[in-house]
């Protein structure tokens, strides 16, 4: 096998929910997804496409009317003045993960320079690896358990030499978000060096801050549409379809029929089935999205308190995600977070995510960090883990 392949680390995530499989008596917080099932309207559409024979190819880019769906729907969350999003510069893809591995394909060459802000989702700063990249991390800060980027570093780490910037706003796992003037710097700065933004967005609609059109500030939102610009947007945060394994890219339009000879080398096409209820969750997006936000938001606010309560417990709250952040401050015995996740569902039953897993090599700002996912649908299980950090945390 390529080296590249062989170099891979193992998920730490995914070696914290091994330790915990099969226990019925772990409260589990280690993925990033709801508990809570996809509506029953947009199953139903699914077992209709089913039972109607909808079972073979589909267009590379998506159903036609799909994709002109999405557009529709990106379109109306953009900001007054914005470009309108056109059905040419969408690609439907299997899922958010696919997408960005699409995007990675078509970008990045063996040796190219890639610059990725961290702490981000493992899958960002994994894939250029794959492709053989030259990755460079630049971290977020905490101040007050509330991440922070410095600017000045990230326009100082890209250059002409850079091929491809990768961001992740609202960022998981930290909640940290780009404001509209830090966009605004990053697309100026990189339409001068000629690199290209890849933004992760697919939490822009869990966001909690007040927005006029509901959601985080997008790059698509200030950027023309020949600009060397990707988002990546999926089905599954806002839509609760994390099983569907169905997102989409935005991309210049011209880029977008060699977008589709790369989806049919990897993967043909989204299944048809998996598509219309995609369809029937957009025209119905006002009775799940909204709710779904108000209830993160109540998960939110109910965790992070009772968090900040416990002696030497350093939080703050998301300003988007479904991610609570947080460290644990004694240094000398909670540093390695893998350890501590592990230890966490052995002796107290609590399953997390390690801050580790989040960057590209153990790095003083990830020790000591664990990433609780909010999304439950009955919030009296997050009292119930803070309970359980509680009792541990003093005979630990």
């Amino acid at each position: 096998m390529r080296q590249a392949v062989l170099d891979l680390e193992e998920s730490m995530i995914r070696q914290v929910a091994n330790a915990g499989m099969g226990r019925s008596d772990v409260l589990k917080f280690w993925f990033g997804e709801s508990d809570e099932v996809t509506p029953a309207f947009i199953r139903d559409a699914a077992i209709a496409s089913l039972q109607e024979g909808e079972t073979f190819y589909a267009h590379n880019l998506g159903l036609p009317e799909l994709r002109e769906a999405i557009a529709r729907y990106a379109t109306g969350l953009r900001c007054p003045g914005a470009a309108a999003i056109d059905a040419d510069r969408i690609a439907v893809t299997s899922g958010g993960v696919n997408a960005l591995m699409l995007a990675m394909q078509a970008l990045i060459d063996a040796g190219d320079e890639v610059v990725a802000v961290t702490p981000v989702w493992p899958n960002l700063t994994a894939q250029p690896l794959i492709m053989g990249a030259r990755l460079r991390c630049v971290s977020l800060r905490p101040v007050a358990g509330q991440w922070q980027l410095d600017m000045d570093e990230l326009l100082a780490a890209i250059t002409p030499q850079t091929r491809l910037l990768i961001v992740n706003a609202p960022n998981n796992p930290t909640g940290w978000t780009l404001s509209r003037a830090e966009q605004e710097a990053l697309l100026v700065h990189c339409r001068r060096t000629g690199t290209w933004i890849l933004a992760d967005e697919v939490y822009e609609r869990l966001y909690y801050e007040p927005a006029e059109n509901g959601c985080a500030p997008s790059f698509l939102d200030i950027a023309a549409p020949d600009d060397r610009l990707v988002v990546v947007h999926s089905f599954s945060k806002s839509f609760l379809m994390t099983g569907w394994r169905l997102g989409w890219l935005v991309m210049p339009p011209g880029m977008t029929p060699h977008m589709g000879k790369l989806v049919e080398f990897n993967t043909s096409c989204a299944p048809v089935f998996v598509q219309r209820a995609a369809l029937v969750a957009l025209a119905r997006t006002d009775d799940v999205t909204p709710q779904l936000v108000a209830h993160l938001k109540t998960c939110r606010d109910t965790l992070v308190p009772l968090l900040q309560a416990l002696p030497g417990v350093e939080v703050a709250p998301a300003r988007g995600g479904m991610y609570a952040f947080f460290r644990l401050s004694d240094q000398t015995r909670f540093g390695d977070s893998l350890a501590t996740a592990k230890r966490l569902v052995v002796e107290a039953g609590l399953g997390l995510a390690p801050g580790n897993a989040f960057m590209v090599n153990p790095a003083p700002e990830a020790q000591g960090w664990l990433r609780w996912c909010f999304a439950s649908r009955d919030v009296a299980r997050l009292g119930q883990g803070v309970e359980r950090l509680a009792r541990w945390l003093p005979g630990a």
